[in-house]
């Protein structure tokens, strides 16, 4: 069966750059129609839209700051006052603040757990209160509804000197699967994707230089680094009909970093 979304309507936050983006250009691919979230670059959005209309997609951008529970609830108004519901969330928005434990100033942990989990809480709530009063449409989807938290391998390995991202992750983890035990009487599906390293702006010190790439891909045993494409393709199939009996689960998408490379030979 082809993971088809034609019909649904999708949001997907933080998704004017990155990861976020390369999971909207998939959905919107795959037929959704997709709300490209932004919170403070327009024009990136504006970029992100304008490339899914070409394309022959229906997309539109909304501002939001997913940490900000007014601004979340008014972003879910606008997208069902227009489209009239939401069959996607992808819960994608996400930022790093490192330092190490003994540097690390409270701002700097609340900015990250603010973001990276009370904005999946915020807008996972805002989408499953919506996905419950609509309920299962006949030839849209098996599900009243999908959500997909974008989480990380770091949602298992320890990072010194990310304790607050890490935090975040972990807790993304035990959020998805208690909500996904929560929602399933409302055939709402809930999952996670677990990226390794990605080619994105967040960690461009980690692979912009020959030696700093060679360096990270000692971490990946597959031999290269990830690309947006990666996360989007995983996340088309994770929110169509065709893993309808997928739930509650974290689908690594890493090249095998958490396979312990460094116990490869020996150890």
């Amino acid at each position: 069966m082809e993971a088809s979304l034609h019909g649904q309507k999708a949001l997907v936050t933080g998704a004017s750059s990155g990861i976020g983006e390369g999971i909207a250009r998939a959905l919107a691919a795959a037929g959704a129609a997709v709300v490209v979230n932004y919170a403070s670059n327009p024009d990136s959005a504006t970029r992100v839209v304008a490339g899914i209309k070409k394309a022959g997609g229906e997309a539109r951008a909304i501002r939001a700051d997913v940490a900000k529970e007014a601004e979340v609830e008014a972003m879910f108004a606008e997208m069902l006052a227009a489209w009239g519901r939401i069959d996607i969330l992808v819960s994608n928005a996400g930022l790093q603040r490192d330092a190490a434990l003994t540097e690390m100033t409270l701002e700097q942990w609340n900015t990250v757990l603010g973001v990276n989990l009370t904005g999946t809480f915020l807008c996972t709530r805002a989408a499953a209160r919506a996905m419950i009063r609509q309920g299962v449409v006949a030839g849209v989807s098996k599900a009243a509804g999908k959500i997909l938290c974008i989480s990380s391998v770091h949602e298992v390995i320890p990072w010194a000197g990310h304790a607050n991202y890490a935090a975040s992750k972990g807790g993304m983890k035990l959020f998805m699967q208690t909500v996904a035990q929560e929602l399933a009487p409302h055939r709402i599906r809930v999952n996670a994707i677990a990226p390794g390293a990605i080619q994105t702006p967040i960690n461009r010190a980690a692979w912009e230089t020959p030696e700093a790439l060679k360096s990270l891909l000692t971490l990946i045993p597959y031999g290269r680094i990830g690309v947006p494409d990666d996360i989007g393709h995983a996340a088309v199939w994770l929110v169509s009909d065709t893993a309808d009996y997928v739930h509650g689960q974290s689908l690594f998408v890493d090249g095998g970093m958490t396979l312990y490379p460094e116990f490869a030979h020996g150890g």
